[in-house]
């Protein structure tokens, strides 16, 4: 279990470093499901590993073990893992499961405020226009999601921009995007290793949407303009998670003009192969685990089933062959008669 229970953790560091950057290359929908599957496994990895870590650990202290009715001693020797990284990776879960609780909360709080949002804007069609200046325009999921847009954004573009930037946001509410924005935030707040991972699947989600509105209008170049217009006009102001103003807006419009990415399927088989190794690992470990546990309660029955038979070492009465036995006290009541 030593080193299988530590490969979770050198998969996650590979998949955040090497990830962020084939995913900024791959076609965007299938990186955006890849680092989704990603995140939810390697945040899996993550959690069992330290779990094992801790109670491994743990369970050798000698007090820890009489409660559990283990052997520590033998535990130890099959599996020593120092208290300190026991108590390290104890400390680690525990951090992990609060920001991910307060994370939940947040998450929570932001899907109420927003279907609040949604049922306070006018009309009940997708499209609410907002008389407004300011340039804004984004997709508010709920149930269904709108669609906000202001006068002022509306004012900053053409015909056929104004049909992309629409086209962008539908394809955000059509993919569901903000389920995958809320599996990053949640994963990444129980790993800090998965951050560069979020960021880069926000960065997707647009190019995602940028794609299938190109898709939608047939016009790659009007959406790269209404993708650019839309980011200028919007400068300085707060950007909505799903707003066709977000991401790296220069990255998008290079890919917009530039003919579609290709598909590739050896990046994909790649992860594939990284998160089968993270699980195999992972369930591995599990059961080495459970294993040592049975094998030191074992040694611990068998140490108190040998301190339970053995003779009084000042016991002489009936010299070193006495034994409490049945079979002995028939002979002796036959003795006696």
């Amino acid at each position: 279990m030593l080193i299988s229970v530590y490969v979770p953790f050198v998969v996650t560091a590979v998949l955040t470093l090497l990830a962020p950057r084939l995913a900024r290359r791959l076609t965007p929908r299938p990186a955006a499901w890849a680092l989704a599957c990603a995140a939810l496994v390697t945040a899996v990895g993550w959690t069992g590993s330290l779990t094992l870590l801790a109670f491994t650990g743990i369970a050798q202290i000698p007090q820890v073990a009489a409660e559990g009715h283990w052997s520590a001693s033998a535990l130890r020797a099959e599996d020593p893992v120092y208290l300190v990284v026991a108590a390290v990776s104890a400390l680690v879960l525990a951090a992990s499961v609060v920001s991910v609780g307060v994370a939940t909360f947040r998450q929570v709080r932001h899907v109420v405020r927003a279907r609040r949002e949604c049922a306070a804007l006018p009309g009940d069609v997708e499209l609410a226009v907002l008389d407004d200046d300011a340039p804004l325009a984004f997709a508010l999921p709920g149930g269904p999601g709108r669609i906000v847009v202001s006068r002022g954004m509306l004012c900053c573009l053409g015909d056929d921009e104004r049909a992309a930037l629409l086209a962008h946001e539908r394809a955000h509410l059509r993919g569901r995007h903000h389920l995958f924005l809320s599996l990053w935030r949640l994963t990444s707040a129980l790993n800090p290793l998965l951050r560069p991972l979020a960021h880069t699947g926000a960065f997707v989600l647009e190019r995602w949407a940028d794609e299938e509105a190109a898709a939608r209008v047939g016009d790659r170049a009007a959406v790269a303009r209404a993708v650019g217009r839309a980011a200028l006009a919007a400068a300085g102001a707060s950007r909505p998670a799903l707003a066709a103003t977000g991401g790296e807006v220069p990255q998008r419009v290079r890919a917009l003009l530039a003919p579609p990415p290709a598909r590739r399927a050896s990046p994909f088989l790649a992860g594939a192969l990284l998160l089968t190794v993270c699980c195999a690992s992972l369930a591995n470990a599990a059961s080495d685990s459970d294993r040592m546990v049975d094998s030191a309660i074992r040694a611990q029955c068998a140490a108190l089933s040998a301190t339970t038979t053995a003779p009084p070492a000042d016991d002489h009465r009936h010299g070193p062959g006495f034994c409490c036995g049945p079979h002995h006290r028939g002979e002796f009541g036959e003795h006696r008669s």
